[in-house]
Formats: C-alpha cells, sequence, structure tokens
C-alpha cells in the first residue's frame, strides 16, 4: 500500500544530515589524529628574535597554531573528497534521499565539520604553549586575557573556519570530477604542479599565486567573508549540477 504521507526535501536533508553526522564519527576522530600530530610539529617555534649586550643575550621565539590550522584545513580537503567517493554515496542509500538531498547534507555536514575544526584548531593554541612550558622553557610569556584578545580568539577562529569550508568546497568540487571521469584525477595534479613550475621558471605571479593572495593578502574582514562564501557555494553549486550526470546508483 502506497503511503500518501509526503516528506519534504528540508525534512530529508535533516535526517541524512543526522545520520552522517553519527555514521562519519571517523572523520572527526581523524581530525584530531591530525591535530594531534600538527601539535608535534608545531614544538618548532613559529618565529625567533634574538639580540645581544654585554653579558646580556636574549633570545625570543614565537609559538603558536599555525601549523595545526594548515593541517586541519588540508584534513578538510581529503575529508570532503573522501565524501564523494563511491563507498560513501552508497551510504545515503539507506535512507530515501535524492542527488539533491545528498548533496545539500553533504554541504552541512562539511559545515559543521569546518566549524568544529576551527574551533579545535585555534584551542590548540593553548596547548602548544603548555607542551612548551612544561617541555622545553621554564620562563613563557602569554598575552593577557582581556577583551581584545577574546575577539583576536574569535576572528581567529571565524577566520580558520572559512578557510577549511573554502577547502572542503574545492575538495568537493574535486572529488566530484575525479568521480565523473577518473582521468581528473591525473589532469588536477598536473594542472596544479605545472602551474606551480611555471610560475617559478617565468619569476612572476600566475594564476595560482593570483589566487593564494585574492584571499591571503585581503585587509577587510567583511570583503573576506564575502569572497569566501561566494566562493565556496560556486564550488558546491558546481558540484551539485555535475553530479547529476552520474547515474543514480553506482
Amino acid at each position: 500500500m502506497m503511503s500518501l504521507t509526503k516528506v519534504s526535501l528540508w525534512e530529508i536533508v535533516k535526517r541524512q544530515y543526522a545520520y552522517k553526522l553519527k555514521a562519519y564519527i571517523q572523520v572527526f576522530m581523524s581530525m584530531v589524529i591530525v591535530q594531534l600530530i600538527a601539535i608535534l610539529f608545531s614544538q618548532g617555534s613559529s618565529g625567533m628574535m634574538a639580540s645581544s649586550g654585554g653579558l646580556i643575550d636574549l633570545e625570543l621565539r614565537y609559538y603558536s597554531a599555525d601549523t595545526v590550522v594548515g593541517f586541519t584545513i588540508l584534513w578538510g580537503f581529503i575529508t570532503a573528497i573522501l565524501i564523494t567517493t563511491k563507498a560513501y554515496r552508497n551510504d545515503d542509500f539507506i535512507l530515501v534521499t535524492n542527488r539533491l538531498s545528498s548533496n545539500l547534507s553533504n554541504a552541512l555536514f562539511l559545515l559543521t565539520a569546518s566549524i568544529v575544526g576551527g574551533i579545535t584548531s585555534m584551542l590548540t593554541t593553548f596547548l602548544v604553549k603548555i607542551i612548551v612550558f612544561i617541555f622545553k622553557s621554564s620562563f613563557l610569556i602569554i598575552s593577557p586575557v582581556n577583551l581584545a584578545g577574546v575577539m583576536d580568539l574569535l576572528i581567529g577562529t571565524g577566520v580558520t573556519t572559512l578557510y577549511i569550508l573554502l577547502f572542503c568546497a574545492i575538495g568537493y568540487m574535486v572529488g566530484t570530477l575525479v568521480q565523473l571521469s577518473r582521468a581528473f584525477a591525473v589532469v588536477l595534479p598536473v594542472i596544479f604542479v605545472g602551474g606551480l613550475i611555471l610560475d617559478g621558471l617565468r619569476g612572476q605571479d600566475g594564476v595560482i599565486a593570483a589566487l593564494v593572495k585574492f584571499f591571503s593578502m585581503e585587509t577587510s574582514l567583511v570583503l573576506f567573508i564575502v569572497k569566501v562564501l561566494v566562493v565556496a557555494v560556486l564550488m558546491f553549486c558546481g558540484a551539485f549540477i555535475l553530479s547529476n550526470k552520474m547515474e543514480v546508483k553506482p
């Protein structure tokens, strides 16, 4: 007997999203492992300043979570690619689904992963400094906790989250292209590496360097947010459109 109950697209997306949060718990476990590895690499200072005068030699080393942030961004990129693979796509058919609902739930999951990754990677700043204080130095200067420090932490968390989301969107597009044709698994890395080599040989910025500067050199926080969100949305929309060319069930 056929059911007359009509389920809305949003209800389907919510169910798939809730399912993926539970089923893909290993994604967050891998994030923790990646961040722990990055913390080990962070034990080398990110900057140093030395000065001497008379009988006094002064050496200052700066420690931050930049390495952890970089590793987390890479984790987000790889995670987005993995979600587009056949094994993950087949998981969607446990529930009532279509291409649109599957893609939307994937985007929501990657957004959640980006937020979690952004928060945890910035909080590791304190862990890195504690480890340095315990094992490498008996003297540590930490900025006092005040409103400005809290705002810097919040802005840093937001910017990190946006960077992770941007690379998740790029990874999702790359993964979708590879699923459409395995040739992209070779073509895309060749284009990327070849572009870097050509830029180095010419001694001037090319497309890749221009894209990096387009985001990293932005001084306005509002414009940076707009840039990242627009590019991320375009990447996800492009991946959604391309995924419709795949067979209904692989």
